[in-house]
């Protein structure tokens, strides 16, 4: 598996970081160019005595004699300082000094890449620090807002410093860990990803190149470090904290995120108890967000300016009175209000997983989550999702069970669990469970996916299975049925199975096996 997995970070880098990078130098460079009327690069000391590049842009006519509220803004995994310029101008407009910068270890700042480590979230409130000193910005009045990378690091920042008090995070990750290793099972392109990125465009710490390293080499004997590891740097553990502070929450993320899977995200929201949103929306990692940095209408900014405008300016907009959780279907044009994530999947319904099914190992059935943000992208652009023939996916290695057709639409809204009872040949091994939406020529459509690893089991001994799918929106029409899929290989992952394993899952008569599928209330 070395191999594979060496080849998986090989295409990150060739393909995805070079997209990023022209994205960041090139794409934004009319951005800054538009913006640079009332832009000022200035270096900033963060922790350590690291520096950090940053730029600054004020309201037209600031002159000192007025105090405007302030937004600091750290910049995603791998962009340039510029990235935020054209959103910066907006805000800078409406009467907002914002300061980006870019986090430690990439590009032209100092030190290392810690992945939103202790030092990333002390430079958070160096930066505030600084620009309470250096421009007409209000103490009273300090929000933070970011894209992916800056997301986490504004909602760790929230936790530790008071003074912050409204956070738009999007596109990402409350509880890292269950991001790049839900169900125990490594997100290997995804991950892969962000190290060839970090590799390309910045100086990886010590400690990360480590971790990288132990996470692609699955060291078991390291995993609980590596859960350590992502604590520390999860907003989630200082969920209490955060409420403490009381800073207003936004939270805005994307159904397909390959990165940060939205099911984290909207348990992260249920455990706030301060002024909160939640938006979900079609797409992968920050591709909901990405015209707005261009400049163009985008809704994930118009919300994030509305709900600062609120909650840093007193604007009554009416943000504060609306469906505080905002989903956006795969599926559908229009957006759709709750009041919280529970109600979002009010009814459900059982689909029997009947009898007993054998699946071997080792082999790709066919039934596949798709292409880190490719496959999310066309879903976004296109509603193609990936798909796979489930007549034809060969029973040797998968397991497929699937509902009657439907006589009438079905609207899939939150998380669908599994429940099953599972015999392997081996202590350890990995599952990957498929939700599809099968047409009446047998075509699926990918519904929602989730890896399933364990560890320690004995050989020929059953054990209960219990796995959340990645939490989704999706309208299934009437005439189609549901497919639930299992196999044993998926791109996505990385696998445990060790060769010749194979797993058998049966349904006993007093502990049956099923999928639960939410639906929206008609």
């Amino acid at each position: 598996m070395g191999t594979h997995r060496n080849a998986l970070r090989t295409t990150a880098v060739g393909a995805v970081s070079a997209t990023l990078i022209a994205g960041g130098v090139l794409g934004f460079t009319p951005a800054a160019q538009a913006a640079g009327n009332g832009v000022r690069f200035v270096d900033i000391t963060g922790d350590g005595g690291t520096t950090l590049k940053a730029n600054v842009v004020t309201p037209a006519g600031a002159d000192g004699s007025h105090r405007y509220p302030l937004l600091v803004m750290p910049t995603s995994w791998g962009f340039p300082q510029v990235q935020y310029l054209a959103q910066a101008q907006e805000l800078a407009d409406s009467g907002y000094v914002v300061v980006a910068y870019n986090v430690r270890g990439f590009w032209q700042s100092g030190g290392g890449i810690e992945v939103a480590g202790p030092p990333d979230v002390a430079d958070a409130s160096k930066v505030i620090d600084w620009a309470l000193a250096n421009t007409p910005s209000d103490a009273g009045h300090v929000g933070m807002a970011g894209v992916s990378y800056g997301a986490g690091i504004s909602l760790l920042a929230a936790a530790h410093d008071n003074r912050i008090k409204a956070v738009a995070s999007l596109s990402g990750w409350a509880d890292l860990i269950d991001s790049i290793y839900s169900g125990r099972t490594e997100h290997s392109e995804a991950t892969a990803l962000l190290d060839g990125v970090g590799q390309v465009t910045g100086r990886p710490s010590a400690e990360t190149s480590q971790v990288f390293k132990d996470f692609f080499a699955s060291d078991l004997s390291k995993e609980q470090e590596l859960i350590d590891w992502g604590r520390k740097r999860s907003a989630a553990t200082y969920v209490d904290q955060i409420n403490k502070n009381g800073a207003a929450i936004m939270l805005a993320n994307a159904w397909g995120d390959t990165v940060f899977p939205p099911n984290q995200i909207a348990d992260f929201y249920g455990r706030l108890t301060g002024p909160k949103r939640l938006e979900l929306r079609p797409g992968d990692h920050a591709t909901a967000e990405l015209t707005g940095l261009f400049g163009l209408p985008n809704d994930v900014w118009t919300d994030t300016g509305r709900w600062f405008d609120h909650y840093l300016k007193g604007a009554d907009n009416g943000i504060d009175r609306e469906q505080p959780v905002e989903l956006k279907p795969r599926t559908t044009g229009g957006y759709e209000g709750y009041p919280d994530w529970k109600s979002v999947g009010a009814t459900g319904q059982k689909i029997d997983l009947a009898g007993t099914a054998t699946v071997h190992a080792n082999v790709d059935s066919g039934a596949d989550g798709g292409i880190v943000f490719l496959s999310s992208i066309l879903d976004q652009v296109a509603q193609l999702p990936p798909v796979a023939s489930i007549p034809l996916l060969p029973r040797r290695w998968a397991a497929v069970w699937q509902s009657g057709r439907y006589t009438g639409t079905q609207q899939v809204r939150g998380t669908a669990r599994l429940h099953t009872t599972l015999t392997p040949t081996a202590e350890s091994g990995t599952l990957i469970a498929y939700l599809y939406d099968v047409g009446p020529l047998g075509l699926g459509k990918l519904v929602t996916n989730a890896p399933y690893t364990w560890h320690g089991r004995t050989p020929g001994k059953a054990f209960d299975v219990d796995l959340d799918l990645f939490s989704t929106a999706y309208d299934v029409p009437a005439g189609h049925r549901l497919a639930l899929v299992i196999d044993t290989v998926d791109p996505l992952y990385i696998e445990h199975n060790p060769s010749g394993a194979q797993l058998t899952f049966s349904s006993p008569v007093d502990d049956p096996s099923y999928v639960s599928v939410p639906l929206r209330e008609q």
